[in-house]
């Protein structure tokens, strides 16, 4: 019984690793159409994207760029598709099939390069960096700043996303908990749980929910009935860990920072951008990237306004008590240097996973992988399994699986698995961008197993987040 639990369970987790783009590309074919499950190039591209995601994984350790393996990877993998099409006189199946899956990745691109840039906007008016500063110099309580600072991500990371939230935040840990290592690591572990599960009701919260919106298989107010199961994801272990959290107080320095000359303008049209975004996906039935390059001309238009109005001027020249106003002349806003930041490393992982395994679905593995897993296990064991599943494998890949397969479920069943596969990378803290990010960030106070020590926590509120929704929005079943 133990091998065959054990062969099941490999060979699962080695269908989720394939499924995530293969519908993508098959969806885009009219022409024949090869099962190349059991030829020989099937299983050389196999083995390609395996080798390829190793690598990814293996990137702290590697310090090699996780785009460099997957790239070169779908590269390998269509070129050995398209040679056997060829072979068999279908010489427009193959480009049909990677012309689908490069318009599907260019819709995620942009989307995500306007919010990058946004982001990397916010950061350079010091919004984030001025309430960094504010939080430090509140004086509370170390059980209090693991409180603020978790409710905080989880508020913040539904209009930013995650990573970008946990960062700030750990910011702030590192910067009042020096003296308190357990409460740096229990601090840490409490923002990347907040953050997942705030990103979880949200399109904008995490990548794996974007795509379920722009997919339209989930409405935009409709992400929000998640909104309680995770809460109640992030409360559960919050509440036990905080047991756990001195009352002390931190020492301040007392550092105030000022943001930038129209830092809030920013912020506002960031907002409105997104309400752009929604309003032509709802409404006029676009694709929300559209509404997002709307929103890129606001923000292009006020750094226009900013570089016209920009004073060069000296340091004794302006108003002491006008300090904003210093910070925001010292250099000309400069738009295309926020588009220059945006994370092009992410952006380019995106189209190797998205191409990769586009070609492993066009060779026929994604029917396998659907059969066994939802098929097989039923919609509500394969979604839940999915959320275990991100926290070893990365959720976005598995996300793109489960997309790819569009296996026939309820709206329930959809909003349960973009759950699991928001919240179920918590469970480890490689499980989510958020949490690799902050091992870097807190080398030494947050570590793997130091996160895997309450993971048992963490598993209950997965476990009563998944109670939650089906007890609260039974009537999407």
């Amino acid at each position: 019984m133990l091998k065959k639990l054990k062969s099941i369970f490999v060979f699962s987790l080695l269908g989720i690793l394939l499924l995530p783009f293969v519908a993508l590309a098959s969806d885009g074919v009219t022409g024949e159409h090869l099962d190349l499950t059991s030829h020989w190039i099937g299983y050389g591209a196999l083995v390609v994207f395996v080798i390829a995601y190793l690598l990814v994984m293996a990137e702290e350790y590697t310090h090699m760029r996780k785009s460099k393996p997957v790239l070169l990877a779908a590269g390998l993998i269509w070129a050995g598709v398209a040679w056997v099409y060829a072979s068999h006189g279908f010489t427009h199946a193959a480009e049909a099939a990677v012309r689908h899956n490069v318009l599907e990745y260019a819709e995620l691109f942009l989307f995500l390069l306007v919010a990058m840039t946004y982001i990397n906007a916010m950061q350079e008016r010091l919004v984030f960096e001025s309430l960094r500063a504010k939080l430090v110099g509140m004086g509370v309580s170390y059980r209090k700043l693991f409180w603020i600072t978790g409710a905080l991500a989880f508020v913040i990371s539904p209009i930013a996303d995650n990573l970008t939230t946990a960062l700030l935040m750990c910011a702030v840990v590192l910067a009042l908990g020096k003296e308190k290592p357990k409460f740096i690591s229990l601090a840490c572990i409490n923002i990347v749980v907040a953050a997942n599960a705030g990103g979880a009701f949200s399109p904008f919260g995490d990548i794996t929910t974007l795509m379920v919106w722009q997919k339209g298989i989930v409405a935009f107010q409709d992400f929000f009935r998640l909104f309680l199961p995770s809460l109640v994801n992030w409360l559960i272990p919050a509440i036990i860990m905080s047991f756990f959290v001195s009352k002390t107080k931190p020492t301040s320095d007392g550092e105030v920072i000022n943001m930038k000359r129209g830092a809030k303008i920013v912020i506002g049209l960031f907002i409105l951008t997104i309400a752009t975004a929604v309003s032509f996906h709802n409404f006029l039935h676009l694709p929300p990237m559209l509404g997002m390059m709307t929103g890129l001309a606001y923000l292009k238009f006020f750094g226009f306004y900013l570089k016209k109005t920009h004073k060069d001027k000296k340091p004794e020249d302006y108003d002491p008590e006008k300090a904003e106003e210093r910070i925001g002349d010292v250099a000309p806003f400069d738009i295309f240097d926020k588009i220059a930041r945006a994370e092009w490393d992410t952006l380019m992982f995106f189209y190797g996973i998205i191409l990769c395994v586009g070609g492993l679905g066009f060779i026929g593995y994604l029917s396998m992988a659907s059969h066994l897993v939802y098929d097989g296990w039923g919609a509500t064991y394969a979604n839940i399994a999915v959320g275990i599943m991100s926290a070893i494998v990365d959720n976005i890949p598995v996300m793109f699986a489960v997309l790819s397969m569009m296996p026939d479920m309820s709206q329930g069943q959809w909003l349960l698995v973009t759950l699991t596969a928001g919240v179920g990378g918590s469970l480890l803290s490689i499980g989510s961008a958020a949490g690799v990010a902050l091992m870097g960030q807190a080398k030494k106070y947050y570590t793997f197993f130091g996160h895997l020590k309450w993971t048992p926590v963490i598993a209950l509120g997965y476990a009563a987040s998944i109670f939650v929704h089906f007890l609260v929005n039974s009537g999407q079943f």
